[in-house]
């Protein structure tokens, strides 16, 4: 499976360049997330790659590096499009919009960011 999602990434990269990547975070604890990150990292080896976090049962969150903090507006659209975009974890009972906001509260405690509110990731090479 892993040289098919190989061919994949390789095929993406021909086709794109892009400026900045979001990806799992490498030390995520499902196994498809890890293969992802393990991917993009293979083949984005020259582009800004920035990891975020997926809360769930697993409780494999860690310390993330780079914060970028949101206003009320940009946290809420952000739940709004979690809520509706990912239609298959809706009846997961940790799906909930609190998870969500408490995860980006916690990382705007962290930052100090004006709003309270977060996004954190985790960053392993940035070059300015």
């Amino acid at each position: 499976m892993a040289s098919e999602v190989k061919e994949l990434f390789e095929e993406l990269k021909s086709k794109l360049s892009p400026d900045i990547i979001f990806t799992h975070n490498r030390k995520d604890a499902h196994q498809d997330h890890r293969l992802t990150a393990e991917m993009t990292w293979n083949t984005f080896r020259d582009h800004m790659v920035l990891e975020y976090e997926i809360p769930k049962y697993d409780g494999d969150l860690g310390q993330p590096s780079l914060f970028v903090p949101l206003s009320e507006e940009h946290y809420r659209t952000k739940v709004d499009h979690l809520l509706t975009a990912f239609p298959s974890q809706r009846s997961k009972r940790w799906f909930q919009p609190e998870t969500f906001l408490g995860l980006m509260r916690l990382r705007g405690m962290e930052c100090n960011a004006p709003s309270g509110y977060a996004e954190a990731f985790y960053c392993r090479k940035l070059v300015i």
